[in-house]
């Protein structure tokens, strides 16, 4: 039986559990989004805002949501995961319910990965069905890149928990080639296909010697050499295909796609809802009878989209003449998603930031009251409750309570965290504050720190640190990319997972060092992005806020002595100790 992966999410991110950071992943487990994998459950940073951890909520019906669970900062098991894809469909079906599903395009660069994976949480909070990541041959779609389909694929099932298919092309592949890549992608995990024959790369469709010419191959050589593990998807054409002989011409191939052991169809786009209930209808008169999903791209911007768009449709949005296929009880609108936009600036209007953040800043002890005003919940000087911090949009998660005072104490002094947790050991999964997943089951947490600290706390840090070598994992890494740390090299660090009836170890946190590389370069910008930026270039507040973006370190600290008292406060507060001693005993204490 193939074993889930471990889940990874990007640190820094508040995203629900994935804390990724992309990087140049391998195969398997080494397939990572964006820095940390943690998971938005992590204390200080609430879900929502691009950090660690997934939040699968799972579907609109049955499954468990985050308004279900006790705990928005882990995601919670997703009850349908072992059921296959096609099995979900028919149940959902069947029921009478409506669902949607998201597809994803690889980005071009790692950093665009990151902002991809980071996304994913978000997305999946909606609760998707399933999500799909298309396949581009240009983009050497099979590899180990971070911006591979592959590699992305592989994330948003292992790390993210998303029911995932990936697109498959016979494009400029052998036979061999492609066997190649359905082999890996079961390694992965990945367990659903959609076969295509794809976009010829010129002008026109090339046969590759020894290849496939059509997706009716594609198909049939899925299912000879995989039997029934992979559920397959086809491509309908609501209008017929553009190199097709006839509408009707088409819909023979279509049904020859589905004989070949295609279990269900997504369409290319539409416009119309017209369009694709003719659709539906010839392929029912001709014997197709498996489930058909209509294609829908929100309308952004309608210059751009051509003649085939209507001229009612609105110009952001849904074409208004969409909902007819709520009113016609269609149950799968599968919906396109081109690119996940870049991570949004707070909401909050500038005035309202400066009036939380300081409208002017006097020294680096000011920033350090704006966090712990964050932490406190009380109003800073001017009367105003600081609500957010560039890295977290939403409030503190509830395990936040546990730890509230030794928060406070170690950002007061300079330690500003941006994401932690608290140990558990075997707390219930109906905890109110630490539970997470189906009733009846446990959850365990290993105490994990992020924070953003001076150059001389960390030199001092580091002098700790020896004292807990085999007991603290630690990341240390400065804008310029100086990285400090103890972690065996690319191996990701389980620090949250829970245990359920009848049900394997679920993972849905882990602190990825390759990810953690790719989220430093977020986690930094926003001191300028969200910051910096509300002050005037070369004002004393700017300069304040650019020193501490050039000058200090992203840390992160991993107790991995979960069942024993969390021994980061004791690590901080020896740290604090040792930079308040006389120069003169403190390189004493460097030399032993």
């Amino acid at each position: 039986m193939d074993r889930p992966k471990p889940k990874v999410f990007p640190v820094g991110h508040c995203c629900p559990s994935l804390g990724m950071r992309a990087s140049e992943a391998g195969s398997g487990r080494l397939s990572v989004p964006p820095s940390i994998s943690r998971n938005s459950a992590m204390v200080n940073e609430p879900r929502g805002n691009g950090s660690p951890g997934p939040r699968w909520e799972g579907s609109s019906s049955g499954s468990e949501s985050s308004k279900d669970s006790s705990r928005c900062s882990t995601p919670g098991l997703d009850p349908e995961r072992c059921e296959r894809l096609r099995e979900k469909m028919k149940r959902r079906m069947d029921s009478g319910d409506k669902w949607f599903s998201l597809e994803f395009f690889p980005p071009r660069t790692a950093q665009g990965a990151v902002n991809l994976i980071s996304r994913f949480d978000r997305m999946g909070a909606g609760g998707p069905l399933f999500v799909d990541v298309t396949w581009h041959p240009a983009g050497d779609p099979g590899s180990d890149k971070e911006t591979s389909s592959m590699v992305i694929a592989s994330t948003a099932v292992n790390y993210c928990g998303l029911e995932t298919i990936l697109h498959m092309t016979c494009c400029h592949q052998s036979r061999e080639e492609i066997t190649g890549h359905l082999n890996k992608a079961k390694q992965l995990g990945l367990k659903n296909i959609l076969a295509l024959r794809g976009d010829p790369i010129g002008d026109q469709w090339e046969e590759e010697e020894g290849g496939f010419n059509y997706a009716t191959d594609l198909v049939k050589h899925i299912r000879n050499e995989f039997g029934d593990y992979f559920d397959v998807c086809v491509a309908g054409y609501p209008k017929g295909h553009p190199e097709g002989e006839s509408f009707e011409a088409d819909l023979k191939h279509l049904k020859e796609k589905v004989a070949a052991g295609a279990d269900f169809i997504i369409t290319q786009l539409f416009f119309e809802a017209e369009t694709f209930f003719r659709f539906v209808k010839a392929c029912s008169e001709i014997g197709i009878t498996c489930p058909i999903l209509p294609g829908i791209f929100p309308i952004q911007a309608s210059p751009a989209l051509g003649p085939q768009c209507p001229s009612q449709a609105p110009g952001r949005g849904c074409p208004a003449h969409l909902l007819g296929l709520e009113t016609k009880e269609l149950h799968l609108p599968h919906a396109g998603v081109g690119r996940v936009p870049q991570r949004p600036l707070s909401k909050s209007p500038k005035e309202e930031l400066l009036k939380m953040w300081g409208e002017e800043l006097t020294s680096e002890e000011s920033v350090f009251q704006v966090f712990a005003h964050y932490l406190s919940g009380e109003p800073n000087q001017n009367g105003y409750k600081v609500t957010c911090l560039p890295w977290n949009d939403e409030p503190l998660a509830a395990e936040t309570s546990l730890m509230k005072e030794e928060l406070l104490r170690v950002n007061r002094r300079g330690i500003l965290t941006i994401n932690s947790q608290p140990n558990i050991n075997g707390k219930p999964s109906s905890d109110p504050i630490v539970g997470w997943g189906p009733s009846g089951g446990y959850v365990f947490q290993k105490a994990y720190l992020e924070f953003f600290t001076s150059r001389e706390t960390v030199e001092a840090l580091l002098q700790v640190l020896k004292k807990y070598e085999l007991r603290v994992n630690y990341h240390i890494v400065d804008v310029k990319g100086e990285n400090i740390t103890n972690a065996p090299e690319l191996q990701p660090n389980a620090v949250t997972w829970g245990i359920f009836p009848g049900r394997e170890i679920i993972q849905p946190t882990v602190v990825d060092p390759v990810s953690f590389m790719f989220w430093k370069d977020e986690a930094f910008a926003l001191w300028i992005e969200q910051w910096g930026k509300l002050y005037e270039e070369e004002s004393p507040s700017r300069m304040i806020i650019q020193y501490i973006h050039d000058n200090y370190f992203l840390v992160n600290l991993v107790d991995n002595e979960f069942p024993l008292d969390n021994c980061l406060w004791q690590v901080v507060e020896d740290t604090f100790e040792l930079l308040s001693r006389p120069p003169q005993d403190k390189r004493e204490t460097e030399a032993l």
